[in-house]
């Protein structure tokens, strides 16, 4: 039986999909969706496929599947920003829900870390979702465009440090003791680590949250630069509390999206069981592999759908 769990686990996404596709055909053919000549199982099974991929990458790169799941599914996909959106928020969800565990169990994810930071950042979150909402596709799609590349500038172009040097933490990260001590496995130590500038990373991580849910892109691009190089948090234990964070800011924004109906089961239910499947191998790979060979990936990639999402806004490829 467990041999055969991930086909039976995919199997029920595409019965979920035929239902949805069957019973809601003008759903599914959104803004001109998917050739109704094709085989219904078609569309699903790419997008399983892609966000398996995209869960393998996105766990060790410490961001979310949505930032990488919105851009490569709008530009490449025939569906709707809407519901690819508020797909993109479960995506990033089930990422982190499916790593997060395992993170937790090794340390790699900090409490007392990531509290304080997502509660400002699930409230920004929420506002953005109901902004995004609002504005139209095409202004959505250019913005996005714009917005994942200067996310790939971002990460090309920011020196991560693998141990900052800390000398005192700030008094209000002392007040909320961010601070303490975890195992990096791959050097077989154990590394103590405080926060710093926590006043400026509460901020920051406001505007994080607000586009999250404007774009419905999670927000670990953020989230790593932000713990690393503005808070002075170790790269792996950033990369793991990255995790924890959105799954509850996220959660918040995923909501306002199912409240106004731009979510579709056809699209969401494949996305989410691929990114959870390859999410528990991510979580397995930070441990071991070197984090500049996916963030490299991750740049490439990125590079690839900003352009696409601002050239198809701008109406220049349709």
């Amino acid at each position: 039986m467990n041999n055969n769990k991930p086909e039976f686990i995919l199997g029920l996404a595409c019965c979920a999909g035929a239902v949805v596709a069957a019973s809601c055909p003008s759903l599914a053919l959104a803004a001109g969706g998917p050739d109704p000549a094709a085989a219904w199982w078609v569309w699903p099974l790419a997008v399983f496929f892609v966000c398996f991929v995209l869960g393998m990458i996105a766990v060790p790169a410490g961001i979310g599947g949505g930032v990488l799941f919105v851009p490569i599914v709008s530009g490449f996909f025939p569906f709707h920003l809407d519901f690819v959106r508020g797909t993109g928020l479960l995506v990033a969800l089930a990422s982190a829900l499916a790593a997060g565990p395992g993170l937790l169990r090794s340390g790699l994810a900090d409490l007392r870390l990531g509290l304080p930071l997502t509660l400002l950042a699930s409230a920004a979150a929420i506002v953005g979702a109901l902004v995004g909402l609002a504005l139209p596709v095409a202004i959505v799609e250019t913005a996005l465009g714009v917005t994942i590349l200067c996310i790939a500038a971002l990460m090309w172009r920011a020196k991560k440090s693998a141990y900052p040097g800390v000398a005192r933490p700030d008094a209000l990260g002392a007040a909320l003791r961010m601070s303490g001590i975890y195992h990096d496995h791959a050097f077989a130590r154990d590394i103590g680590w405080q926060a710093q500038r926590t006043p400026l990373g509460l901020l920051l991580f406001t505007g994080i949250g607000v586009l999250a849910g404007v774009f419905g892109l999670g927000a670990g691009w953020a989230n790593v630069p932000v713990l690393n190089l503005v808070m002075g948090v170790p790269l792996k234990l950033s990369a793991g509390t990255s995790g924890f964070i959105l799954s509850i800011v996220d959660s918040a924004a995923a909501w306002v999206y199912i409240n106004k109906g731009a979510l579709l089961a056809v699209i969401a239910v494949p996305s989410v069981i691929g990114m959870m499947l390859g999410a528990f191998i991510g979580a397995r790979l930070l441990r071991v592999m070197k984090t500049s060979v996916i963030r490299n990936l991750v740049i490439a990639i990125l590079l690839l759908a900003g352009v696409r999402a601002l050239t198809k806004g701008l109406g220049w490829w349709a």
